[in-house]
């Protein structure tokens, strides 16, 4: 591995006003890449995530959750609401490149820190936003959460199997996908500014994001009017062992079903159910065939077994297995750090590999105002006496 002490994004400044998980993941993937995030905080109560236990302690303002979010940044704490606070914001878009929330659409605009007033200021600023619904139309001022996104955008709506009741999907996957848009989004509008020398304003939403996601579901519904659920595969599931469970993606083989038999060790029966179809209309009799042969013998067992055929399986596995796992450290998805707060904390590092500009932890994440005088000192701004007052 090569390192050196050049970062991607070295010299970009970012103003971050993002809390929760959308717009702070992005601002932490920017800030891994080298750039000086300086996070906003509201004085006294910061990220919604420092209060995320509805504790108010050092710790409970430092916690697990928030620190997962906000390595690499340096947090300022400024009162956007009033006079010295909103000019001490000016001036620090007059040496910044970037400005990330994820308001609601037209909260910054009532701040007096809309794209139309920041450009004024500085016409090389870029503004990125991410919302819930869109910056326009009938949705742009309803509150937007990870879930909502899930539900509205046809996500949450298809089961793998239809006696299963619809669920919200555990992990903050509609967040995490639109905050690496959001990054994208910056990223070509800092490429951009290199050859036209001028910002832009950069948006995103949950709700794009989903309907993205599913770009081949969609266009087959525009084509066909036909629903395509990968999940609700015939030859697809997850099954119970005897000491856990298995995934199988019976696909992508000339005849999958004929491997699967030979996998559980019975007779083909890939003749009966020669294509898809086929398949599909006899879904439920070849799901409990499969359910009761998986039954039977461990894990470990039926993954020798399935693998021993080339078919696409896994374990299913709690996400402590995973953080274990010598591919986890291999892939170097965990790094360790001694916070001020809470002592030694391991989080989940960069899903970018880069050889030349591996990451590095330069600052923890921030305690509230860590760095409130550092920052406006280096800005020739008063440094402030009492931090909730600015």
């Amino acid at each position: 591995m090569t390192q050196t002490d050049t970062m991607p994004l070295d010299g970009v400044r970012i103003l971050d006003f993002t809390q929760v998980m959308l717009g702070p993941c992005a601002t932490q993937m920017l800030a891994d890449f080298g750039a000086d995030v300086i996070k906003i905080e509201r004085p006294g109560a910061g990220d919604l995530s420092r209060n995320f236990f509805g504790e108010t302690s050092e710790a409970a303002m430092n916690n697990a959750v928030f620190s997962s979010l906000n390595r690499n940044k340096r947090s300022i704490e400024i009162d956007t609401k009033s006079e010295e606070g909103k000019n001490a914001i000016y001036e620090l878009v007059k040496h910044s490149d970037v400005v990330v929330d994820n308001f609601r659409a037209g909260v910054m605009e009532r701040l007096g820190f809309g794209y139309e007033d920041l450009r004024k200021i500085n016409p090389r600023i870029i503004c990125a936003s991410g919302t819930g619904f869109g910056e326009k139309g009938p949705y742009a001022h309803k509150g937007g959460q990870d879930v909502l996104a899930q539900a509205m955008s046809g996500v949450m709506e298809k089961t793998a199997d239809p006696s299963v009741p619809r669920s919200i999907y555990p992990t903050t996957l509609c967040d995490y996908t639109a905050g690496m848009h959001l990054v994208q989004g910056v990223l070509a509008a800092l490429l951009m500014r290199e050859k036209t020398g001028v910002g832009q304003k950069v948006g995103v939403s949950l709700y794009d994001s989903m309907i993205a996601m599913q770009m081949q579901e969609a266009a087959q519904w525009s084509k066909h009017r036909e629903v395509l659920n990968w999940a609700a595969m015939p030859l697809t599931g997850v099954f119970d062992t005897t000491d856990g469970a298995i995934v199988l993606v019976g696909a992508f083989k000339a005849n999958p079903l004929r491997d699967i038999c030979t996998a559980l060790g019975i007779d083909d029966i890939s003749p009966q159910y020669p294509d898809l179809a086929a398949q599909r209309k006899n879904k439920p009799y070849l799901q409990e065939l499969f359910r009761k042969h998986f039954a039977t013998n461990t894990t470990a067992h039926w993954l020798e077994r399935l693998e021993g055929q080339d078919l696409l399986c896994a374990p299913v596995r709690p996400l402590g297995d995973a953080l274990d796992d010598p591919q986890t450290a291999i892939n170097d998805m965990l790094v360790d750090i001694d916070h001020p707060v809470l002592g030694p904390l391991r989080l989940v590092g960069s899903p970018v590999h880069m050889s030349a500009a591996p990451l590095t932890v330069r600052h923890t994440p921030p305690r509230l105002g860590e760095h409130t005088d550092e920052v406006l000192g280096e800005f020739g701004l008063r440094p402030a006496k009492d931090k909730v007052a600015i």
